[in-house]
């Protein structure tokens, strides 16, 4: 987990918080919607439906994640009824969440993508188990140069990664 800089504004802070409180709102209500509505879409597509109210869910889960260390890494209060402060507590700032996401995300949009575009069942599997697995690995390769400080060896990781990510694009029909 990279350190985060001191000297948050309490409107760069309540920004965050905001943006993360709307995100936790927008996936967990998509993850309803999106199960409430299989019966009204066609069955060929069912799955895919139920793939996407997943990775909401997902995405859900991580944002309350997020939204809890990003809450505990800092306090924030009031001196004399003064304008707020923002004081880093110490507590680590998981960044790490967003990358076991799309982790398991990125696979499963993936496959969903291949499953409404009606290949052939053989292809469908192939295709599915080929992106998916290396949609994974350019997450895996990617979060090794996220944390680290040293420009070069981001840079390094970010090529890694960027094979798996070009097999992607370029195997897609």
């Amino acid at each position: 987990m990279a350190p985060l800089p001191d000297g948050f504004s309490y409107a760069e802070w309540n920004a965050t918080y905001n943006g993360l409180s709307f995100g936790i709102a927008a996936m967990g209500s998509a993850t309803i919607f999106f199960w409430l509505q299989l019966p009204n879409v066609t069955k060929s597509y069912r799955t895919a439906l139920t793939i996407t109210g997943i990775v909401t869910l997902i995405a859900t889960y991580h944002y309350i994640r997020i939204f809890n260390s990003w809450s505990e890494a800092f306090t924030v209060a009031s001196k004399d009824g003064g304008d707020y402060t923002v004081q880093l507590t110490g507590a680590p700032f998981n960044d790490g969440y967003r990358y076991v996401d799309w982790l398991l995300t990125v696979p499963l949009l993936l496959i969903e993508l291949i499953l409404v575009m009606k290949l052939p069942q053989a292809e469908t599997v192939s295709l599915s188990w080929k992106l998916g697995l290396a949609s994974a690995l350019m997450v895996a390769l990617g979060y090794p140069g996220e944390i680290q400080e040293d420009l070069s060896v981001r840079w390094f990781w970010w090529c890694l990664s960027m094979i798996p990510f070009c097999y992607v694009v370029f195997t897609l029909p």
